[in-house]
């Protein structure tokens, strides 16, 4: 289910993501697909403004890397 984030001062796109997911790697996409509208503000987004935050999928965990010297 999809959240409601609140910016705050200074924020841009990818630090409400970093704040509100814990990465931007597929999530400022994400959210600018779910609120086109963002794209029309500045760069820092005014004080205040409402970004729906949609559901993330869980990324992949690393594929362990494979030594051929140990």
């Amino acid at each position: 289910m999809s959240e409601i984030y609140t910016t705050k001062q200074g924020e841009t796109v990818d630090i409400a993501c970093w704040n509100h997911y814990g990465r931007t790697r597929d999530a400022v996409e994400a959210v600018l697909n779910a609120n086109p509208d963002l794209s029309l503000l500045d760069v820092v987004l005014p004080l205040g403004t409402t970004i729906v935050m949609p559901d993330l999928e869980l990324s992949p965990a690393a594929t362990p890397l494979i030594s051929l010297w140990d």
